[in-house]
């Protein structure tokens, strides 16, 4: 059965779900620009889903790399229907596309804080990169497309994590473009330090040619 891509589509392909049946939803969507260059999205995304999960009853993860974010909800149908809308209406985000949408008996995320897990290597704690190699088949972060089994083996995954991989513990600033630009840069510093200098030459030889 085709997975729903639109809030209405979700709507129907419920309708024999009760009101408070279990389910779980799984979804992913793209950061527009204005996101990634705003520092404190990730902070602002973590407090609010905290708050609403909290009144709401709904468990899950939200998953960031690559551009990308994969969030896992998990709920009474009429709580995540609401959320839904809302998500889909949020202009932090773009292309969002449903991967997984199920009726479950029990939650894989019991704690009811949207636990945040960051998919990129150079943004994980050293205390926590041993136990994140089991993401290597996930990686590079591309789930947009992922079967609802490969959704599901991903899910399965990332809930025998003790201590989820975070941003914090490593001791860097939410702003992902800047951390890319420092795991890129740093292992080749003298490299291009000595091109900036050569280039500097460039443009003063032909400063003198010109002149």
């Amino acid at each position: 059965m085709p997975i729903p891509l639109n809030h209405m589509e979700t709507v129907k392909k419920l309708s024999d779900t009760p009101k408070d049946g279990l389910i779980q939803l799984v979804y992913v969507s793209n950061m527009t620009l204005r996101s990634r260059l705003k520092s404190s999205v990730f902070d602002e995304v973590e407090a609010h889903a905290r708050s609403y999960n909290q009144q709401h009853g709904i468990t899950g993860t939200l998953c960031y790399g690559n551009g990308h974010f994969l969030q896992c909800l998990e709920g009474e149908k009429d709580e995540i229907l609401t959320l839904q809308e809302r998500i889909f209406a949020d202009g932090r985000h773009k292309e969002v596309q449903i991967l997984s949408l199920k009726n479950i008996s029990q939650r894989s995320f019991e704690d009811w804080r949207m636990r945040l897990l960051f998919l990129e290597r150079w943004l994980w704690s050293p205390a926590t990169k041993k136990q994140a190699d089991q993401l290597s088949p996930f990686l590079p972060f591309a789930p947009h497309g992922w079967t609802p089994d490969r959704t599901a083996q991903f899910i399965n995954t990332i809930q025998t994590f003790d201590n989820p991989p975070h941003i914090k513990a490593a001791g860097i600033t939410y702003n992902a473009m800047g951390n890319m630009f420092k795991h890129i840069a740093a292992p080749h510093q003298a490299f291009l330090i000595v091109q900036g200098f050569l280039a500097i030459l460039l443009v003063i030889g032909l400063y003198l040619l010109t002149y």
